[in-house]
């Protein structure tokens, strides 16, 4: 087990939201001392640049993810897991993740989490799941730098991922799925034409974190499985993923493509 003991200097507002806890009632429960296979943990070292206005955090944020399906002690390839990380890297805020292996999931990580879903992450004493409320829940806690985007923009791209896996999973070179991937394509190609480089203009945001690991997930696993690319007809989503793929924080907590693969097989051969 890896480990990297972080003292941030400052981070942002201290309490979470009660709105958020009521909604999940969770309680503290301690993790494992083991070093088993199913818990690993590596500690990121960050180095924080936030607002001084924003109160101390004395320990990383505790974040149990999917582990790789290939190779051990390494972060799997669920894109809603990397959605979380990314947040957190873009804020600069130090985390400490636990590998859970989701096809034989340890009995501490269900009593944590019943449901037995990644990311699930601790803030405070609780144990809070579910990408969509972690990442609004680490937008009010720790506001800087702001990744909140306007209401009319954060459904830019959001039919893209179904669309993608409508399309990996077909067997029916004419069933339309093929299109319906392309115009999801198309009109964000259009997006971006006139609102880029990224969904909300010239800065990254939440909606940027939450589709860049899906399309990710597109350009791997249609490439492998259906030698399919995105056209040079859309060259705004082209370059949009390029921009998006080099970004430090994306290079940080991307999988393996080997796991993408890996980890799409049962759908598309199932």
């Amino acid at each position: 087990m890896s480990t990297a003991r972080v003292q941030p200097t400052v981070t942002a507002a201290c309490v979470l939201s009660s709105t958020i806890k009521h909604h999940f009632g969770l309680t503290s429960l301690r993790l494992p001392t083991n070093h088993s296979a199913a818990f690993r943990r590596q500690r990121i070292k960050r180095n924080l640049t936030v607002s001084m206005s924003a109160a101390s955090v004395s320990d990383p944020l505790e974040i149990c993810v999917k582990a790789s399906l290939t190779v051990p002690d390494k972060l799997g390839d669920c894109p809603f897991c990397q959605r979380v990380l990314l947040t957190l890297e873009e804020k600069n805020l130090p985390y400490d993740m636990k590998f859970v292996d989701l096809g034989n999931k340890p009995e501490w990580f269900l009593k944590l989490n019943p449901d037995g879903k990644v990311p699930l992450i601790k803030f405070e004493e609780n144990w809070v799941s579910d990408s969509d409320v972690i990442t609004q829940a680490l937008e009010q806690k720790f506001p800087d730098p702001p990744l909140a985007i306007p209401s009319e923009k954060a459904s830019v791209g959001s039919k893209i991922f179904s669309t993608f896996i409508g399309f990996l999973k077909s067997k029916d070179p004419v069933d339309g799925t093929g299109q319906a991937l392309l115009d999801e394509l198309s009109a964000f190609n259009d997006h971006i034409k006139e609102n880029g480089p990224f969904i909300n203009g010239e800065k990254v945001s939440a909606a940027d974190l939450a589709l860049g690991p899906k399309l990710y997930h597109l350009e791997i696993a249609l490439g492998h499985y259906k030698n399919w690319s995105v056209p040079e007809s859309l060259p705004y989503v082209k370059s949009y993923m390029k921009e998006i793929f080099s970004r430090d924080s994306f290079v940080n907590t991307r999988a393996l493509p080997e796991d993408v693969i890996a980890g799409w097989r049962p759908k598309v051969m199932g």
